[in-house]
């Protein structure tokens, strides 16, 4: 299942002429975490410090240095580093064109567009013991090399190496397999994850998420906790702490009027929400932050 266009994260990682982005990602020093969200493009992520938890899907796991992990299009993702710890990881978010996507070859009817549309499980954080493993790991460092290098000459072999790691994993079947019937907590919470995403400054009530999904409100706070690692309130204040912390860093508003853009009608409510969750008041974060 494709999620609605309202809810896809806004931002641009891909073009016709660059298909993809190359990213440095630092938790918690440039933001909290990275909060449940999607994109139709393929995640490669490689952890170069600290540990941190992840949600993929249905998927909760703890990865740490070394590790790599690639998400399909459309999954939902999130990263949140370990407790007292740091987690700095490198992500290529790239479109599926780069392997071909729209060719109508065999390699891509077989290989390719199955783990696109789910009809292929990928086991996200890609296990140290599967055969290949070290020539795995030595691609990813090619494929980020080429990505940080940024040029057309050096396209040309990043998509080439990308191909190589996708043919990599077709060797083990404990990355790539038929997809099992297990339940899928993520597609059951979905419709109410979206519409968080997209009204997370309004009032919302567990009852209404529930409603959203046609489930009893004690049911969808089983779900979503399984689906998302947290409970649905407390997912909100993170959106909110998030959206809070880039406008921050972003812009010279003033705290209560950042706090209302939040969600927030309770200037001491927010407040309260931010140092819990950053460890340092609004103010404090944006002086950090700017020196």
């Amino acid at each position: 299942m494709i999620p609605s266009r309202e809810t896809e994260e806004k931002r641009q990682h891909s073009t016709a002429f660059i298909p993809y982005s190359h990213y440095e990602c630092r938790l918690p020093m440039e933001f909290m975490n990275v909060p449940m969200h999607w994109h139709n493009e393929f995640e490669l992520d490689y952890i170069v410090e600290g540990q941190g938890e992840f949600i993929c899907d249905n998927d909760r796991f703890t990865a740490g240095e070394g590790d790599i992990l690639l998400l399909p299009p459309n999954m939902l993702h999130a990263a949140y580093p370990c407790e007292n710890d740091k987690l700095i990881f490198y992500a290529l978010v790239f479109h599926p064109t780069l392997l071909g996507a729209n060719s109508s070859d065999r390699c891509t009817i077989e290989c390719v567009r199955p783990i696109i549309n789910g009809s292929m499980k990928l086991t996200v954080c890609l296990p140290s013991n599967a055969e290949n493993y070290t020539e795995i790991k030595a691609c990813a460092d090619r494929i980020f090399s080429c990505a940080h290098a940024n040029s057309p000459q050096m396209d040309l072999l990043l998509k080439s190496e990308l191909l190589r790691f996708f043919w990599l994993l077709e060797a083990d079947e404990k990355i790539l397999c038929r997809k099992d019937s297990k339940v899928n907590y993520t597609e059951i919470v979905r419709p109410a994850l979206e519409f968080m995403f997209k009204n997370f400054q309004q009032d919302i009530s567990v009852e209404e998420l529930a409603g959203l999904v046609h489930l009893s409100k004690s049911y969808f706070m089983s779900c979503f906790k399984k689906a998302v690692g947290i409970g649905a309130i407390e997912h909100l204040t993170q959106l909110r702490i998030n959206a809070a912390c880039e406008a921050l860093l972003a812009t010279d508003e003033k705290i209560a009027d950042i706090a209302f853009h939040c969600g927030y009608n309770n200037l001491s409510n927010f407040n309260r929400h931010f140092k819990e969750k950053t460890g340092c008041s609004p103010n404090e974060y944006r002086k950090r932050s700017t020196k």
